[in-house]
This record gives C-alpha cells, sequence and structure tokens, in this order.
C-alpha cells in the first residue's frame, strides 16, 4: 500500500496533473504547440525584453550588495551551526547540479558560433574572436549564478535560520505570513515543480543527443530514438539508484566523481593545446568581461536592433537560468546549512564562475585557435550542422582525441545522473511539504516521471516545443524572484537588528560581587562532564526555576524544559519574536595550551532563539546567571522595540 503521509495533497496533484497536460500536448501536437509556445517567446521578447535585462541586473547587484554588506554576517542555520559538507564537496555538488551539462554541450559550440556570426561586426576576425568569447562569459557567469544565489539564499536563509520548511512558499512569510501554507504557497511550489520537471527533462532529451552523437562517433552506435530511449532508460535507472542510496552517499560521491573527471579533461585539452595562449586568453578574456560587464549588463541594442540575435541569445539564457533556479537554488539551498551568507555568496556565485571561464576559455578558445589557423578543419561545419557532435569533432586536432572523447562520454554520462537524481530529490522535496526523509515509492515515482517525460518527447517529437514552453515560464517567477529580494532583504534587517541588539558583550554586573581570585581559577579550568552537569542540576537549573516563577508573578507565561545536559526558559511573545535563554553543555577536545592531563572538556554555554552565543558560564553563581538572563531578556525587549518602530515609521 502507498503511504501519502508525506505527501503534500494540493500541490502534488496540481503539479502531476499540469506536467501530464502540457507534456502529452507538446508530444502528441508537436507543431500547433512548438507554434503556440513560440509565439508566446517571440511576444515576451519583443514587448518585455527591458524588464528581463533590468531584473537580472537587479539580481546580481542585490546578491554583491548583501554579500559586501553588514548582513553578510548572517549564517544560514544557527549561529553555532558548522558547514554540514566540505568546500570540494559542496562546490562539486551546486556545480553539478547548475551547468554541468551546458557547458559539455556548448563549451565548445558557443564561442565558435559567435565567432563565425557575431551579433556585430566581420565575423571569422579577431575582433569577432574577442568578443565571441566576451559573450558566452557573459552568459555563463554572474548573472546566471546571480539568479541561482537568489533563490538558494533565501531558501536556506528561512529554512535555517527561521526554521520554516525549505520551500519557495516560505520566502513568503515576511510578507503574508501563515497564508504561505494555504493557496498562494500551494501554487508557488506547485510552479516551481513543474518548472523543474521540464528543465530537467527537456535537458536530460537535448543531452542525450550529445551523448548518443558522441557513442555514434565513438564506436559507431547508430544516431536515432530508440538508442537514445534506451540511454534515457539506463540513465534514468542509475539516477534512481543515486536517489534510494541519498544525499550523502549518492549524490555527493557522483558529484565529486563529476568534478575529478572535468578537471581531468579540461587539463588534458589545455596541456596538450595551446597552453601559453590559452592561459594569456583566459586573463584577457576575464578582464574585457569585468570591464565591461555594466555596459554589456544593460545592452538592449535598442539603437541598432538585433531583436532575433538579443531573444535568441541573451533573452533566451536569462529565462533558462530563471526557469532552472527554483531546481538548482533548492538544492543548493539543501546543502549549503552552517555557512555565513558572505561565505556562501562567495563560493556560489565566484568559485563556479571563474571555473566556467576557464573552462570556456580552454575549450572555446581552442576551437577558435583551430578554425583560425587551420583551413582544412571541418569544425565550424560541425558546429553549424550538428551541435550534438561538435565536442567530438573538436577533440580529433588532439593525439589522445579517443581518450578525450571516453572521457567526455564518461563525463556527460554522471551529469546526466546528477542533474536527474537532484532534480528528483528537489522534486520529491516540494511535493511533500519540505520533508528531507521521505518514502522510497516517492523518490522513484518522480525520478521516473522526468525520465517518462524525456522519452516520449524525443520518440513522438515535442521536445524543442516543451523547451521554448520552459523558458517562457521563466517571466512570471521572474516577477517573484523580485518580491523574494524584497521579503529577504526586510528579514535579514530585522535579523541583524536582533544580532546586534543581543549580542553578548560581556558586562560588568555579572562578575561583580565574584572574588577575583575564583574568576582567575574557572577561567584556566577544564571541568569533565561530572561537574558540568552538576552545574546544571544545582545552578542553572534552580536559577532558572527562579527567574521563571518571578515572571509568573508579574504575569508573563515562562516555561522551562529540563534535561541533564541542558535547562531551556521560554517566553512566548504574542505577535512578535519569543525569547529563548538555555544553557547548554559543549563536549570540546582539550585545547594545546592548556596544561591539562584529559583529552576533553565542558562549558555550559547560552543560546539564544538564534543559536550559541559562545560564551561560558560554567562558573556564574545563581544570581549571576539569572542576571545574564534577564540582561538577554532586556536587549531582546530592545529589539522588539526597534523592530515594531521601523514598522510603525513605514506604515507612515
Amino acid at each position: 500500500m502507498l503511504h501519502t503521509s508525506k505527501i503534500n495533497q494540493p500541490v502534488f496533484v496540481a503539479s502531476l496533473l499540469t506536467t501530464t497536460f502540457f507534456a502529452l500536448f507538446a508530444a502528441f501536437f508537436p507543431e500547433m504547440s512548438t507554434q503556440y509556445f513560440g509565439q508566446l517567446q517571440s511576444f515576451l521578447v519583443t514587448k518585455v525584453s527591458w524588464l528581463y535585462v533590468l531584473s537580472v541586473a537587479i539580481f546580481l547587484l542585490f546578491i554583491i550588495f548583501i554579500m559586501i554588506s553588514r548582513l553578510g554576517d548572517i549564517k544560514l542555520g544557527l549561529d553555532h551551526d558548522a558547514p554540514a559538507y566540505t568546500n570540494l564537496s559542496w562546490f562539486s555538488m551546486l556545480f553539478s547540479a547548475g551547468m554541468g551539462i551546458g557547458l559539455m554541450f556548448f563549451g565548445v559550440a558557443e564561442p565558435v558560433m559567435h565567432y563565425m556570426s557575431p551579433p556585430m561586426g566581420n565575423a571569422a576576425t579577431v575582433a569577432a574572436a574577442k568578443e565571441a568569447m566576451r559573450i558566452t562569459f557573459f552568459h555563463w557567469g554572474l548573472h546566471a549564478w546571480g539568479i541561482y544565489a537568489i533563490v538558494a539564499l533565501t531558501l536556506a536563509y528561512f529554512a535555517y535560520r527561521h526554521k520554516l520548511p525549505l520551500l519557495p512558499r516560505s520566502a513568503l512569510y515576511p510578507l503574508i505570513g501563515e497564508r504561505i501554507y494555504g493557496g498562494i504557497g500551494h501554487i508557488v511550489d506547485s510552479f516551481a515543480v513543474v518548472g523543474t520537471i521540464f528543465g530537467v527533462a527537456t535537458s536530460m532529451g537535448f543531452g542525450v543527443q550529445q551523448l548518443n552523437a558522441g557513442l555514434h562517433y565513438l564506436i559507431g552506435i547508430p544516431e536515432a530514438s530508440y538508442v537514445q530511449i534506451v540511454l534515457i532508460i539506463g540513465i534514468t535507472a542509475l539516477a534512481t539508484m543515486s536517489v534510494l542510496l541519498g544525499l550523502d552517499r549518492g549524490i555527493k560521491r557522483l558529484s565529486n566523481l563529476n568534478m575529478t573527471l572535468a578537471v581531468c579533461l579540461m587539463l588534458f585539452v589545455l596541456l596538450f593545446g595551446p597552453t601559453i595562449l590559452l592561459l594569456q586568453l583566459f586573463v584577457q578574456n576575464t578582464g574585457a568581461y569585468l570591464s565591461e560587464i555594466i555596459s554589456s549588463t544593460f545592452n538592449l541594442y535598442a539603437y541598432d536592433r538585433r531583436d532575433d540575435w538579443i531573444g535568441g541569445w541573451t533573452l533566451l539564457y536569462w529565462g533558462w537560468w530563471v526557469s532552472w533556479s527554483p531546481f538548482v537554488g533548492m538544492f543548493i539551498a539543501r546543502v549549503s546549512k552552517g555557512r555565513t551568507i558572505r561565505e556562501f555568496i562567495v563560493g556560489v556565485l565566484f568559485v563556479p564562475a571563474g571555473f566556467t571561464f576557464l573552462w570556456m576559455t580552454i575549450f572555446g578558445n581552442t576551437a577558435i585557435h583551430e578554425i583560425a589557423t587551420n583551413p582544412a578543419s571541418n569544425l565550424a561545419g560541425a558546429v553549424s550542422s550538428n551541435v550534438p557532435v561538435a565536442l567530438f569533432v573538436f577533440f580529433e586536432q588532439f593525439a589522445i582525441a579517443p581518450l578525450l572523447s571516453t572521457i567526455a562520454i564518461c563525463l556527460l554520462t554522471t551529469f546526466f545522473i546528477t542533474s536527474a537524481d537532484s532534480g528528483a530529490l528537489v522534486i520529491d522535496t516540494l511535493a511533500s511539504g519540505g520533508e528531507e526523509e521521505t518514502p522510497v515509492w516517492q523518490r522513484i515515482f518522480w525520478t521516473a516521471s522526468i525520465g517518462i517525460i524525456a522519452a516520449a518527447l524525443l520518440s513522438l517529437g515535442g521536445l524543442s516545443a516543451l523547451q521554448t514552453l520552459t523558458i517562457a515560464s521563466a517571466f512570471p517567477f521572474m516577477l517573484i524572484l523580485l518580491v523574494f529580494c524584497y521579503s529577504l532583504f526586510k528579514a535579514l534587517r530585522a535579523d541583524y537588528m536582533l544580532q546586534d541588539t543581543v549580542q553578548y558583550q560581556g558586562t560588568i554586573q555579572q562578575f561583580s560581587k565574584t572574588n577575583w581570585k575564583q574568576q582567575l581559577a574557572s577561567l584556566t579550568a577544564h571541568p569533565e562532564l561530572n561537574v558540568a552537569e552538576n552545574f546544571i542540576a544545582n545552578s542553572a537549573q534552580p536559577a532558572l526555576e527562579q527567574l521563571a516563577a518571578e515572571f509568573e508573578r508579574n504575569g508573563i507565561s515562562a516555561e522551562l524544559a529540563t534535561e541533564t545536559d541542558s535547562v531551556r526558559l521560554s517566553i512566548a511573545i504574542e505577535n512578535a519574536e519569543n525569547f529563548n535563554y538555555q544553557i547548554g553543555l559543549r563536549h570540546l577536545a582539550m585545547p594545546n595550551y592548556a596544561d591539562d592531563k584529559n583529552d576533553d572538556y565542558y562549558r555550559a554555554e547560552v543560546f539564544l532563539l538564534r543559536g550559541g552565543q559562545r560564551y561560558d558560564i560554567l562558573s556564574y553563581s545563581q544570581e549571576q546567571i539569572i542576571v545574564d538572563a534577564i540582561t538577554q531578556y532586556e536587549r531582546h525587549l530592545h529589539y522588539l522595540y526597534l523592530a515594531e518602530s521601523e514598522f510603525l515609521q513605514q506604515e507612515t
């Protein structure tokens, strides 16, 4: 029997019906769907291109502002949380989900296409080569990752900092409050589910065509729809296994393998290609991109009309990145708990963009160099006639071409698997109301759905139509992202105000009645577990019991929760942030500077609503504990006053 306790039925049903309808329409009426969806996309390009360009510029400027401001100090999680993954594993996972397949598909093709057909100027010239790389960097650089970062940061912040579900609806909490659990929230989450399914399915469909082209080129396997369907079945089966293994044992390991293969492939091309020239071009390309990033960002070719070009390239990319942002952003959020916002933005924005620039330089400039210096090369023709096979034709210029093609096929396969399994993981989370541990059948269901849609569209036609619909659907979600920015900024300002107000400053009053010799002895001591537990039972708990009783006498309801290693005082405040004061034991390794025979020791640290404050009160008397708790309560009330005052100013 299927257990549906982990399903959010409105989102699950609405997403399934919408996905089925559009997939069937695109599959059985490919020409009609291509015409309708194409007209919709054409309308958006001609009428609201300015809004696309302006919105993407706002996203990038906003995320950079958050990074360099004091708001970047806030942690995605409680103040004492540590990152869940190492930097290498974290980067590998977000990169594999973000655009790994795209780099394989367009790493050679896009620079060559811009070189042979630039938006302005003559083709196949030095100026065209410079412009080709600048445009490629622009389409695959900071703007793309800025869009992903907006979604990922917003979801991670509200999930790990405010304990809301890891769902797009949670980003609206500062604006509509508990209504996120109603119809508005269901619509936002359903939109994200449909966009993710279509985005991953169309990418799998087009990517399998490249994989089939590579296998045909390398070992003669026919280029045919039945071969591609078999490949989809195999990839879906492997993706299902990865999803069942979970995030740590499945997706993380595959992502690490992806990065290893990608770096090996890139280094082979660098070392066996024009190495010094490529390194010089990487520096120059990056400089040209950064020097012209502002003018490129706002360029609509309004004075010299290039509607077909900007619609077929820049706006197409902006729509594609926005349409993928719920999937990629949610997956990045899932693996980013415990990092500060500044660390998160640097990792999501600059590290992948830098790797992408290096990749595009090595593959794109090597391809352009081959075309410019070898008139007999058929690479330009391969790009114009058959983009999926272009990468493998590109490898012909190397003596180790078979090895490079084999690595590329392996990398394509692993990229497909990680895109499918991470997509299924995200869809499952969305459709189950934010649950991370769901029944096996749900994960299998969504993984299989992606594969079935991709296979059906490949065999019946309509893949291009669905891709067009996916990109067109980015327009309403782009407006939602603008709301995300406002909501996130509002919440971050309030959070920083709280953090600044309640931050521990080592006030003198806690130590005013302590003998200085006693205080010095406590600083040099490293208590064992029994001493720390005695402190909780005989000092911390009685002190907070006294304080709770005094709150009750003053008409304030106070709740006390005790365990052997902690005691917590909670005060519910109507229509405002609750107050939480907890004393908990932390088990630490003995520091190297300590002259102590033990290997470990314990601290009694204070934890507030936003996490640990990293100061030890194990030597405090009951009176000092009460004073410390009241001090933190006073700071909390001051924060509520400031927040209320700011709200009233905004209202008036």
